[in-house]
């Protein structure tokens, strides 16, 4: 993967003739993106070859850039470098198909996040809990856990069972920077995680022995792509026609502890956020609730 990164590098130094800090940002730009694909995405899904690259493997880098806090300028860069770098591959027949061509780059200002509305997510939820095969069971634990504890899908599919305890119905996950954090969870989502537990997962882990959580047909952890294919059948059964992602359950916690009274500190724990200046751009998404109980609160109002 190295091999194709310096040889663009060389293409846009020399034929393209951009400056050397351009060259050094995009430099870093790839080195970090190349370690994300190889590193930090699923074992099973980890990038070897650029030629196996996919629309899911660059919409994880978006979600990572988005847990990271970037400013827009950076995120922007960033972006600019992968979507010129996966033109190239195409140009230079590494690629058929640009995987970042659905991308664009931010506007000025920092991305506000997609959220649903309360009853959009119980929509979802709604819809998940009507399945009757073992998968679509599996399935609807995964969407009241992620709900219900604000995971990331890296963190959902990394849980192992000691990770899940129902007699203090909390989960304990691993997030960025391998900072532990143990998020308590709704009655909901601990029924769901007992059944599952109880009659589901024993049939998915009939072929293999493992502490993973969630598991695919052939015994092994599912990995974050095989749930965000999941993801996508549900969301068109519920009849979201928005942009639905594992990171959109995320947003959607985020901002309705914030719109039920939850402080902006109390979610950052929860979501496991190093600064809270990432947990505030969820501030954004609850000024229409703000103002609702300000003028149901204030005297004068």
């Amino acid at each position: 993967m190295q091999n194709e990164a310096d040889a663009f590098l060389h293409y846009v130094a020399v034929e393209r003739g951009m400056s050397p800090n351009t060259v050094a940002a995009y430099r870093n730009d790839l080195a970090g993106f190349v370690d994300f694909f190889a590193n930090e995405a699923d074992p099973e899904n980890a990038l070897r070859d650029w030629r196996n690259i996919t629309p899911l493997h660059v919409n994880s880098v978006l979600e990572d850039m988005d847990d990271r806090g970037y400013s827009a300028a950076t995120r922007s860069r960033k972006i600019a470098a992968l979507r010129s770098f996966m033109r190239y591959l195409v140009e230079e027949r590494v690629l058929e198909e640009n995987p970042a061509s659905h991308i664009r780059t931010p506007r000025a200002g920092r991305p506000v996040p997609e959220v649903l509305s309360a009853d959009d997510v119980e929509s979802v939820l709604e819809s998940a809990a009507k399945g009757t095969t073992v998968e679509e069971r599996r399935d609807h634990t995964m969407l009241e856990l992620m709900y219900a504890a604000g995971l990331r899908v890296s963190e959902l599919v990394s849980l192992d069972v000691g990770d899940v305890n129902l007699r203090s119905a909390t989960v304990r996950t691993m997030g960025k920077g391998s900072k532990e954090r143990v998020v308590p969870l709704h009655e909901f989502a601990v029924e769901a995680a007992e059944n599952y537990l109880l009659t589901i997962r024993p049939l998915l882990a009939v072929r293999a022995r493992t502490d993973a959580m969630f598991l695919g047909r052939r015994g092994k952890r599912l990995t974050r792509q095989g749930f965000w294919q999941r993801l996508r059948r549900i969301a068109i059964n519920a009849g979201i026609t928005g942009h639905l992602t594992p990171h959109t359950l995320r947003h959607s916690f985020a901002t309705h502890l914030l719109q039920g009274g939850a402080s902006l500190r109390h979610v950052q724990e929860l979501l496991g956020h190093s600064s809270i200046s990432t947990t505030q751009i969820y501030t954004h998404l609850t000024s229409e609730h703000v103002r609702d109980e300000y003028d149901k609160a204030h005297p004068r109002a």
